[in-house]
């Protein structure tokens, strides 16, 4: 198995991706150490996944938590291996208002949110790497990063700010045997990320779920949307040893989507 024995702390996975990427850690062997603001939702994803996972209620902007939390898990697993920060924030008060209605507050919500809480897990996993020489980084973002999307408010700025951040990470941590490594999927159905994005579009538009669906597919090579597992299954690889010549980049999974 690709993780055996490696530690994982997973933020917001009591979401589809930090759950998904959960599910796959500890099925590559990883044990999994899951955390997100309600603990209810990743108590049921530890008892999902069994023994190698445990659940626990941490607010990844808060960073005396997630130091504290950390904390409690070195104390029980020795060290940690793996950060993969997958939070979100709800996107109804962030999308479907064109920028130039925005106000100022709305727009830097997205901004403050992404951006400050992958700081702040990437910095407290990297002080508890850097004794180790060793350590993967990692996050998720969006083709939002890459190409302009109207009414998405501060989400894009956001993605971008995040795949910079990872850059930066990288050149200053990999000296230490660190690495930072980011994914950019898009469009998953399983996920609650894509349902906000289509919402206020139905509203302005009219058009159906099936229809947001279809349209997001066309743009795709193979003409439909990358699935959970898939996504889960490259971040598995990436944060393994098989992947030890990746750092400092943002893996593009949207199938054509985007040209690189």
């Amino acid at each position: 198995m690709m993780l055996q024995d490696k530690v994982a702390v997973i933020y917001g996975a009591g979401g589809g991706i930090g759950g998904g990427v959960a599910r796959a850690f500890a099925a590559e062997g990883a044990r999994v150490f899951l955390t997100g603001r309600r603990l209810a939702s990743v108590e049921l994803l530890a008892k999902e996944i069994g023994g190698f996972a445990e659940a626990a209620e941490v607010d990844a902007l808060d960073e005396q938590a997630v130091d504290e939390h950390l904390r409690s898990v070195v104390n029980k697993a020795g060290r940690v291996d793996i950060s993969f920060n997958a939070i979100g924030i709800p996107n109804s008060p962030i999308l479907g208002v064109p920028l130039a209605d925005l106000d100022a507050e709305q727009f830097s919500l997205a901004l403050n949110a992404y951006t400050t809480s992958y700081f702040l897990t990437a910095r407290r996993a990297a002080r508890r790497m850097i004794p180790n020489s060793s350590g993967v980084i990692m996050t998720v973002t969006a083709l939002h990063s890459r190409i302009g999307i109207p009414f998405v408010g501060g989400y894009g700025p956001a993605m971008a700010a995040k795949e910079a951040l990872t850059r930066h990470l990288s050149a200053e941590l990999a000296p230490h045997g660190i690495r930072v490594v980011g994914l950019r999927p898009q469009g998953m159905p399983e996920t609650r990320t894509i349902r906000d994005a289509f919402e206020p579009r139905a509203k302005a538009t009219g058009m159906t779920w099936e229809q947001w669906q279809d349209l997001l597919a066309s743009r795709t090579h193979p003409r439909r949307l990358m699935t959970v597992e898939e996504m889960a299954g490259t971040a598995a690889f990436l944060a393994s040893d098989r992947a030890s010549g990746m750092t400092g980049t943002t893996v593009n999974l949207t199938m054509g989507s985007l040209d690189d």
